[in-house]
């Protein structure tokens, strides 16, 4: 019996559905290094999951290392200030456009629940706009089509799990993402009662179409709504300054994660003084104050690491560098996928793309919902097989990726694609 399977049943027995929730549940990996990463029974894959998005940099990057290290040697945790905290806190405001003030929490769907009660304190409204197939966390407001099997007709709400009060849906409208006009006349016909809208500036992997977050800033600032981005995965993957730095369009508040913690717990909410103020009782007074604690929140070690994350991350070329590489993986996969006769979409940026199998352009969450999943499950499954490590709807490259490894990647692409061929 392989390691692998041994603990799967072991897994099986102790954790629902035999896993943590977050992956396949087939696999388990022991170590990962650079651009690499082995599960418990030696196989070796490229990773393009690389964490579900936080190892920018691949695992293991020495100088990240040494801070932790260090950082280690002084304490883990203190559930006080910390100024590696603060110094983290003033990086992010240099970098990120719409942020004055910073709020640590430990993951992003903490900061985007925060985000959205923010929004109802700050405006005294009760409603929030997300879009259909946004993803925003597990909160009960964040559970609401994200993934609809039954799509509803706009702007009604589909929960997404069991437990959530039917009363959330009526606080919860949901929109079409990249439909300027229909997204536009719902804010209008809502706005009274709209505290803020929630979005994530490249939806998944599905890049906005132009004018449709100019349209929402403007909406926004004309109805005192705030504009929210949600930049857990995009913000410091795009550019430096995130998707907002990257199209120009400024929000009022967003949400960060993943690359600020370096491979850590950490996420936080950025945004203006004024808005930002609702955390500080002193300010706002005790009605309009919005407590928020977290045993883990600005935790040391996750700052030390994201602080030199960052730093690395603004050296020269970097962002041309993953920019190139994710481009020339981008033409792999249209070029082999050609050659084979398979209609396909390559949709995203180099930084965060994948396939989508369909003859159509993928503008919304239901041109997604429509394109052929069963091929794309195949295509991942061949790709797996050939040591090429994935989420099913994501690649991630990152700036650990060698020559050898594009070009292991290339061939393995194409050999996947051959033998979807007979699928």
């Amino acid at each position: 019996m392989s390691t692998q399977h041994a603990l799967k049943k072991r897994a099986a027995r102790i954790l629902p559905a035999g896993g943590f929730g977050n992956f396949d549940p087939d696999i388990f990996i022991r170590e990962a290094r650079g651009s690499r990463v082995w599960d418990e029974d030696g196989n070796e894959y490229i990773d393009y999951l690389i964490g579900s998005g936080p190892m920018l940099l691949g695992h293991g990057e020495p100088e990240v290392l040494a801070c932790v290290h260090e950082q280690l040697d002084r304490g883990m945790t203190f559930f006080a200030n910390n100024a590696t905290g603060v110094e983290l806190a003033e990086e992010i405001a240099r970098a990120v456009a719409c942020c004055e003030q910073v709020r640590y929490v430990s993951s992003g769907g903490e900061a985007d629940m925060y985000a959205m009660r923010l929004a109802r304190a700050c405006t005294g409204r009760n409603k929030i706009l997300k879009f259909e197939g946004g993803y925003h966390g597990m909160s009960a407001e964040a559970q609401m089509s994200l993934a609809p099997t039954k799509l509803l007709n706009f702007p009604a709400a589909v929960p997404d799990s069991a437990g959530i009060p039917e009363s959330v849906r009526e606080g919860v409208l949901v929109a079409p993402f990249n439909d300027i006009e229909r997204a536009g006349n719902l804010i209008t016909e809502f706005a009274d009662q709209v505290a803020g809208i929630i979005v994530e500036p490249l939806q998944r992997i599905v890049p906005p179409v132009p004018g449709f977050l100019e349209m929402l800033r403007e909406q926004c600032t004309r109805y005192g709504i705030l504009l929210v981005f949600d930049e857990i995965v995009t913000g410091f993957r795009l550019a430096y300054g995130g998707a907002q730095a990257y199209y120009g369009v400024t929000p009022d508040l967003c949400t960060l994660g993943k690359i600020i913690g370096g491979g850590f717990a950490l996420a936080a909410i950025a945004g203006r003084r004024e808005v930002m103020a609702h955390f500080d009782r002193e300010q706002v007074g005790q009605e309009r104050f919005l407590m928020q604690v977290g045993t883990l929140s600005g935790n040391p070690v996750a700052c030390a690491a994201g602080l030199k994350t960052l730093e690395i991350l603004r050296r020269p070329g970097q962002y041309d560098r993953l920019h190139a590489t994710g481009s020339t993986i981008m033409k792999a996969l249209s070029q082999a996928l050609d050659a084979a006769g398979h209609a396909h979409q390559i949709v995203g940026h180099p930084s965060l793309f994948d396939v989508v199998f369909t003859d159509s352009e993928v503008n919304t969450y239901r041109d997604l919902f429509n394109a052929d999943q069963n091929k794309s499950a195949q295509f991942n499954a061949n790709l797996r097989a050939r040591g090429i490590f994935k989420a099913p709807m994501k690649v991630y490259p990152s700036l650990a990726l060698t020559d050898e490894d594009i070009a292991e990647t290339i061939k393995a692409i194409e050999e996947a694609a051959n033998e979807l061929t007979a699928v």
